[in-house]
């Protein structure tokens, strides 16, 4: 997978697929979630490159702790 971003709309999409074993999730997600993919002049958004669009950090890193938590926690309704 060269830009594994392309395929998921979302941090949460990432943290429930149900083929990805959990260490591909979280290095997916810690990507995502980097300084690289932060969106210029907007340091609280996230763009990793193929991603369709960008995202708050805030929902990378909860989507972090539902691998933490066997996947017991929800997005915040936007």
């Amino acid at each position: 997978m060269s830009e594994p971003f392309s395929r998921f709309l979302h941090p949460f999409d990432v943290a429930r697929h149900p083929s990805l074993e959990p260490e591909v999730k979280r290095a997916l997600l810690a990507s995502w979630a980097s300084d690289r993919a932060a969106v210029r002049n907007k340091p609280a958004l996230r763009k990793p490159p193929g991603a369709k669009r960008a995202v708050p950090v805030d929902d990378v890193l909860a989507a972090l702790r539902t691998l933490d938590q066997g996947g017991q926690e929800r997005p915040a309704a936007p």
